[in-house]
């Protein structure tokens, strides 16, 4: 058989396997979105307990009914568990580890157009959309409609789909060609607190050859994504200290320092109008772009000028493109508070000003060494550094006063893209989507990622689904439908395809 016969035989193959997923789903697309809309209504929040601890029983039920070796990894009593299972493939050569996480992030019910934990249906985007009635709808779905709910594209709708997926291929009696391991997560949303020692405390049975993360959204463009990293991130929670009391600013300004001017200056002093992060030595340590990486970037569809118009900018912070500036450090300015404004302000001088700063790491920087930047930077520039509020024998004593109080931190990731495995997960997505896949070298938020590259030694890829306009972490969070049936098309492919 020539290489041409081959190839047409292998395309059909795929033809039919993508076919035979999709009359699946449409069969069955009334109980995958009850599916979801069951899951969304637990409230897997941090501050619900009871209803992480609710979900997560769910899921273990899930996949024990599945036929999933079932376990719920914790690190104490009363912490979230890791919803953990295990299915051996006959004749599996490799394993794969899906992670996507259950909890959801906070809510602030008032900002919600409807209960957060009563999933609506809606037939677009909530400006100019109406409800739908979809359990006594007729499938086929409208595609384009959207399921409304906290925590139902981040990162419930991974979940659906990796199960909705699994179910098809057993309809189907298409074996895995992977051993299946899942890793479903509680508390990513507060930050993964216990996460490092359940990984340490169970290394052996989450020994995978690739972790597959199910976090984060599609490119902009609505073309499926792979992404083979994340940036890190440092949070610093930055207070200058002015007068001990509000003064009059006709009597005393030009005289009194102001500690909010003093923080417009310093902020300025750390990063220039494009964004670019000034502080001496911040950007030794950065890690050059690989040529894969630079030719991955390039062939990004451009997005930027769409994302002008939905943001309602003019431009942008610097001249590079969107894709190009997440692959660098950042520094955001996440608040500043002082004094007051509107009806409230008074032609006064602020006591203090507090400013709110997250920076963005990228390889090979470390939380370390850009505490240290900072530091050394506020010293050089006659800053005295506080651990505690000053008192007046200190403020006597020095004329800039800072108190830094760091929040905990970790470092970037960027996997290799050209190795074998990232080799075989492009060429899989590629056979699930018919088409070309967004290949992102790093995503420009943070996952810790870090965490299962640095205990297990194997890539860390991510396989995104979601909606990129899906509010994740907002009030009115939702779901595309068609990233639903994308996402089991592609989850499909990843259990049933994949080899290398």
């Amino acid at each position: 058989m020539t290489l041409a016969v081959t190839a047409r035989a292998a395309a059909a193959d795929e033809r039919e396997f993508r076919d035979r997923i999709d009359r699946y789903r449409l069969a069955h697309e009334a109980a995958i979105v009850r599916a979801l809309d069951e899951l969304t209504r637990f409230r897997s929040v941090a501050a619900d307990p009871s209803g992480v601890a609710a979900a997560a029983d769910f899921l273990a039920a899930a996949l024990r009914t599945r036929g999933f070796e079932v376990r719920l990894l914790s690190a104490g009593a009363h912490t979230p568990p890791l919803v953990y299972g295990e299915l051996h493939a006959s004749h599996a050569r490799r394993t794969v580890m899906f992670y996507a996480h259950y909890d959801g992030q906070p809510v602030t019910p008032s900002q919600w157009s409807s209960d957060p934990f009563i999933p609506v249906m809606r037939s677009a985007a909530v400006n100019g959309a109406h409800e739908i009635d979809w359990q006594h709808a007729q499938p086929p779905f409208d595609p384009e409609w959207r399921l409304y709910g906290r925590a139902a594209s981040d990162d419930k709708a991974t979940i659906a789909a990796f199960l909705a997926a699994f179910d098809a291929l057993r309809a189907l009696h298409r074996p895995p060609s992977v051993n299946i391991k899942v890793a479903w997560e509680g508390e990513e949303e507060a930050g993964s607190p216990h996460l490092a020692q359940i990984l340490d405390e169970n290394q052996r049975l989450l020994g995978s050859d690739v972790w597959l993360i199910g976090d984060g959204p599609v490119h902009q463009s609505g073309r499926p994504m792979i992404y083979f990293g994340a940036r890190g991130v440092l949070g610093l929670r930055l207070t200058i200290y002015g007068p001990v009391k509000a003064l009059h600013d006709g009597h005393y300004g030009n005289w009194v320092p102001n500690p909010a001017a003093m923080a417009a200056t310093l902020i300025a002093q750390m990063r220039n109008q494009d964004g670019v992060v000034t502080i001496p030595d911040f950007n030794d340590a950065v890690r050059a772009l690989t040529s894969a990486e630079r030719e991955a970037i390039r062939d990004l569809p451009p997005i930027d000028d769409q994302l002008k118009r939905e943001f309602g900018i003019a431009q942008a912070e610097g001249s590079e493109t969107w894709a190009s500036s997440i692959m660098r450090p950042a520094l955001n300015v996440r608040g500043i508070r002082s004094g007051m404004t509107g009806e409230e302000a008074a032609n006064a001088i602020p006591v203090d000003a507090e400013v709110s700063i997250d920076f963005r790491l990228v390889p090979d920087q470390t939380t370390d060494e850009l505490r240290r930047c900072v530091e050394q930077f506020l010293r050089n520039r006659g800053w005295t550094l506080l651990d505690a509020p000053p008192d007046m024998a200190a403020r006597l004593a020095d004329a800039r006063l800072a108190l830094l109080e760091w929040e905990p931190g970790y470092p970037a990731l960027r996997s290799d893209m050209s190795s074998p495995v990232a080799s075989a997960i492009i060429r899989t997505a590629r056979r699930a989507a018919a088409g070309p896949v967004a290949l992102l070298p790093m995503m420009g938020g943070s996952v810790p990622l870090y965490l299962f590259a640095q205990r297990f030694g194997v890539p860390v890829i991510g396989l995104p689904i979601v909606n990129h306009d899906n509010n994740q972490h907002a009030a009115n969070e939702n779901l595309r439908l068609q990233n639903l049936w994308d996402g089991i098309d592609v989850y499909a492919a990843m259990m049933a395809l994949l080899d290398w």
